[in-house]
């Protein structure tokens, strides 16, 4: 596998996007949310990324195991959303507007990850 190799990846292209989001949309929030929330939040958007390109360079069956890994913190991170904009603390526009990127990249995660699952059980000969 090549060293850009996961940076070519769209599902890892789009998650890094999504992470600059989640820490551009976090530095609003009140000062007491910094070791909550805005902890929380920016944890699970960088981690979507590193799970991808972590899973990606080790390859087989790690990279489905990192995919699925990657599909959990997305997961944390649409809860971290809904409950900012049930807060208050994200307008509606702003949390829609994440919540459709997530819902897309988790789109691609899944589908990456039947992918290789299906190559692991499948290999070819």
């Amino acid at each position: 596998m090549s060293e850009r190799g996961h940076r070519n990846l769209r599902v890892w292209q789009q998650a890094m996007d999504l992470a600059g989001v989640a820490y551009r949309s976090t530095a609003t929030f009140p000062r007491e949310e910094l070791f909550g929330l805005v902890s929380q939040m920016r944890r699970a958007a960088v981690s979507i990324p590193s799970n991808v390109a972590e899973g990606y360079g080790r390859g087989g069956k790690d990279y489905a195991r990192f995919v699925s890994i990657a599909y959990g913190s997305l997961l944390e991170l649409e809860t971290q959303v809904e409950l900012s904009r049930n807060l208050v603390l994200l307008e509606q526009a702003q949390a829609a507007d994440l919540l459709r990127t997530t819902s897309e990249i988790g789109r691609m995660l899944n589908a990456r990850r039947a992918s290789l699952t299906t190559r692991t059980l499948n290999p070819d000969p």
